[in-house]
């Protein structure tokens, strides 16, 4: 079964009791900017398989139905145009071509149109591939209603994206292609986060009063999507005692009395998926000390302010999630004055993996890890396929998660503590790292 979007399709395989498949077959993405011929090509590519007919019970060769009803008819017009004097050779060559035609010239034009779209197959693309077309489809469904150019920009923007991940996955799998499938989803969820505060400031900016504003966690087309919620100022830290949504605690402490710099804190971030071992193992979230953001690998001097920003005024043993920095940096406006946090956060996956430093590798299930990627205080919202009612996660939810991972980690850190690296930079004094 195929779904045709604006951008392209998706193809479903339903089971057979009637469940709703989770994973698409095959995505298709139609070329950027097409013309109405080149849509014309997207419809014909998702057009109804062709019927074909076994020549012999034996033998693989088959024929079009197509292609069989117009040689049926070829013939019965050759034979009355025979009848009406016209010269056989010309009878019969088009009796003979017509049915050729209708076998053949189907597959042409499948290579045609096939030169202005990009799909993929198999799990691991069309999941990757799956998380940016929902990103991109909120982005459009978002211009759709809006008639703010910021808005229809970030449409198209959206779409290259979604083509040159299509097209990069065509000739590469997810392993091979992981740091530039990251970098790619890294900017569709910006992207979709810029569009999420667009409708936020003009949501603000139409509304009468504090009375109509809609809920928070909500924009002008209703619920945002996972990941994803208005900007807000940071909020003050809560007094002693009380539970932090600006991380997770996994050793009980002191609240420290002043916000001095806390080194003994880690950094938990989200990621594209990479497989450990023979491939059964997927990893999609790290678990790194606060120091190795001062390592000589990681992009410099973005690393070390994004250190001055997670080890000011924590907890020893605070696990802080890459998104609650975002949140306290004005929901992410204020991160191009820090850093690079796409950059820093790739070089430390390839550090990982190189083996230069420790990390937790968690592979969370994907509720959990969209949990992680939202804001202290985002929703994550799911559909249950039984009762067709939508599902919240909240902050609660987060926590959880959150107390789930401390476990882990504290278990690791009680034998031996998280190794930073070697030859760390020293961390800057406040004034430079500003």
């Amino acid at each position: 079964m195929h779904e045709r979007t604006g951008w392209g399709w998706l193809t479903w395989t339903v089971p057979g009791d009637g469940t709703l498949p989770a994973l698409p077959r095959q995505i298709g993405v139609l070329t950027p900017g097409a013309t109405l011929t080149q849509r014309l090509a997207l419809r014909w590519l998702t057009r109804r398989p062709a019927h074909r007919i076994a020549l012999t019970s034996t033998s693989p060769a088959a024929m079009r139905l197509s292609a069989v009803l117009v040689g049926v008819i070829s013939l019965f017009a050759a034979l009355s145009a025979l009848s009406r004097g016209i010269p056989t050779d010309v009878v019969l060559p088009a009796m003979l071509l017509a049915p050729l035609l209708a076998e053949h010239l189907p597959d042409r034009l499948d290579g045609r149109a096939r030169e202005h779209v990009r799909s993929v197959e198999g799990d691991a693309a069309c999941q990757y591939l799956q998380r940016l077309a929902a990103l991109h489809t909120y982005i459009v469904q978002a211009s759709a209603d809006s008639d703010r150019y910021e808005l229809r920009r970030s449409a198209e923007i959206g779409h290259n994206l979604l083509w040159d991940a299509a097209d990069l996955l065509q000739s590469q799998d997810t392993r091979s292609a992981s740091a530039r499938l990251i970098d790619r989803e890294r900017l569709m969820v910006q992207l979709a986060d810029q569009v999420a505060q667009t409708l936020e400031r003009t949501r603000a900016e139409s509304a009468s009063g504090e009375a109509d504003q809609p809920r928070g966690g909500e924009g002008s087309l209703g619920p945002l999507p996972p990941g994803f919620e208005p900007a807000r100022r940071p909020t003050p830290p809560p007094p002693p005692g009380t539970s932090s949504l600006k991380g997770y605690r996994p050793m009980s402490q002191t609240q420290p009395s002043d916000p001095a710099c806390t080194r003994d804190v880690y950094l938990l971030f989200a990621h594209e998926p990479y497989y450990l071992g023979n491939g059964a193992q997927e990893i999609n979230t790290t678990v790194i000390a606060a120091d190795s953001l001062l390592h000589p690998q990681v992009q410099q001097p973005d690393g070390a302010r994004i250190h001055d920003r997670l080890t000011q005024g924590r907890q020893p043993g605070e696990i802080i999630p890459l998104s609650t920095l975002t949140h306290e940096l004005d929901g992410g406006a204020e991160w191009p004055r820090v850093g690079d946090w796409e950059k820093v956060t790739t070089d430390l996956v390839q550090l990982v993996h190189a083996g230069e430093c420790d990390a937790l590798n968690l592979g969370l299930p994907e509720i959990a890890r969209a949990l992680i990627c939202t804001g202290p205080h985002g929703h994550v919202r799911t559909l249950d396929a039984a009762s067709g009612k939508l599902i919240d996660h909240g902050p609660a939810q987060r926590d959880e998660v959150l107390a789930r991972i401390s476990g882990f980690l504290a278990g690791l850190v009680a034998e031996r503590d998280l190794w930073p690296g070697d030859n760390l930079l020293p961390a800057p004094a406040r004034d430079e790292a500003r």
